[in-house]
């Protein structure tokens, strides 16, 4: 009876154990957008009212400037930092505290408009991966703090610097690396992740846009699937494609809708499909894969002038997407779409007498239920319950100073973390 008891109590443990290492697991946000890049966390607990001051502010630190989003494993923060126009600074912080505990910088002279940092590290056990403003691609040893590897996805391929600078996050997939070089015998490209290797390339698809290579399963089959923009007169017609992991060879092409400077990447939904949103009047889309065979086929659902996202990602909850519709030529505001297209509600309707605020171009996520919205102009920060019945305000804070406060969050253990261009702050939204 006692060894049965003793042995009871030691399974009960090993369970306990095993529930602690998957919710430390699930705490992490290791690379832009969250472990699935979907801008959804798996964090509960949050709470859903704030102070009138808003959450607690745990601790701020400066940064150097720019737009690069933080990543977050085993309890420390991971940031692409710049110094000034001269270097490139990989900085790692305590969560807790915000203490800094190292940094790695190197040579990366040069400015580009909207100068300073572009996209959050990719991390995967002791290893990161990085694409700096000029093209900088860096595999570090976080034991070491040195580089394993390094390139450059632009110069080595000979294409220039585009005017925002290089803006896109690595992508990982079993042992290859994934990024775009856009360039013309180089479109997308896989390296190893151990030696810096060029598995394949992808012929060239079109002009060099913002937007990052992301992994999605469709129809049963893993591919990265690229945006890119309209194309030169030499090039593909192609303006979204789905890519093979195993050789980079083209699957499948989408041809009617065009974005002149692509930043969002496709969202996946289910049932094969795919949400493509813009800015600069390219609307949205939504895109339905089948597969014969070896053959894939696109059919398209719906397009839409009436929803555009220029710069955030749309999350998806439900059965229906939220999505900052804003762009250079117009402000929506928030909107709730169905996944035929139908919009629901948005928070800049005149006509429902309805004039909240429009988000400008700030990032949103997920958690718990929840919906995290930061205003890009203003600097505030909202607690929203997503619902299809319509927009639904729990919290609202000012947060942030500053202009163009686009990058996107990131949230572990309670703690959202939410820069300007001069500063990172973290903001306790489980105890506020």
């Amino acid at each position: 009876m006692n060894y049965c008891f003793k042995k009871a109590n030691v399974t009960l443990l090993c369970g306990f154990a095993v529930l602690v290492l998957a919710a430390v697991a699930v705490a992490d946000w290791p690379q832009m957008a969250g472990p699935d890049r979907n801008n959804i966390s798996a964090e509960t607990g949050l709470a859903r009212a704030w102070p009138e001051s808003g959450p607690r502010v745990l601790w701020t630190v400066p940064l150097g400037g720019g737009f690069a989003s933080p990543s977050i494993l085993d309890g420390k923060v991971y940031l692409l930092d710049r110094i000034g126009e001269a270097q490139d600074n990989l900085r790692c912080f305590d969560l807790e505290t915000g203490k800094e505990l190292w940094h790695y910088a190197y040579d990366a002279p040069g400015s580009v408009s909207h100068d300073g940092s572009r996209t959050a590290p990719t991390l995967e056990g002791n290893r990161l991966y990085c694409v700096g403003l000029f093209g900088h691609f860096t595999c570090l040893d976080l034991a070491t703090r040195q580089p394993v590897w390094s390139k450059n996805i632009r110069s080595d391929f000979g294409v220039d610097t585009p005017k925002w600078g290089v803006a896109q996050a690595p992508s990982l997939y079993k042992n290859l690396v994934i990024v775009a070089p856009q360039a013309p015998d180089a479109f997308v490209a896989a390296y190893d992740k151990d030696s810096g290797e060029i598995i394949w390339k992808t012929k060239e698809l079109g002009s060099v846009g913002y937007s990052t290579p992301v992994i999605v399963t469709l129809c049963g089959v893993d591919q990265a699937v690229m945006i890119n923009a309209p194309p030169r007169e030499d090039a593909g017609t192609g303006s979204v494609n789905g890519i093979s992991l195993e050789d980079g060879s083209l699957l499948w092409s989408y041809h009617n809708w065009q974005c002149k400077i692509p930043i969002p990447y496709a969202t996946a939904l289910p049932e094969d499909r795919l949400f493509i949103t813009g800015g600069y009047r390219a609307g949205s889309a939504m895109i339905q894969l089948r597969r014969e065979g070896e053959r894939f086929t696109v059919r398209e659902l719906f397009r839409t002038d009436a929803c555009g996202s220029q710069i955030q990602q749309p999350v998806f909850y439900q059965g229906h997407l939220y999505v900052n519709s804003n762009s250079n030529e117009r402000e929506d505001g928030m909107m709730c779409l169905t996944l035929d297209g139908k919009i629901l509600w948005q928070t800049r309707d005149k006509s429902q007498a309805f004039f909240s605020t429009t988000f400008e171009r700030g990032p949103l996520m997920l958690a718990d239920n929840l919906i995290l919205n930061l205003d890009g102009k203003r600097g505030d920060l909202y607690l929203i319950e997503p619902s299809p019945e319509g927009y639904k305000e729990l919290a609202k804070a000012h947060v942030l100073d500053g202009r163009s406060l686009w990058s996107p969050m990131a949230l572990s253990r309670g703690k959202l973390l939410v820069r300007s261009g001069e500063q990172l702050k973290c903001l306790d939204v489980k105890n506020p």
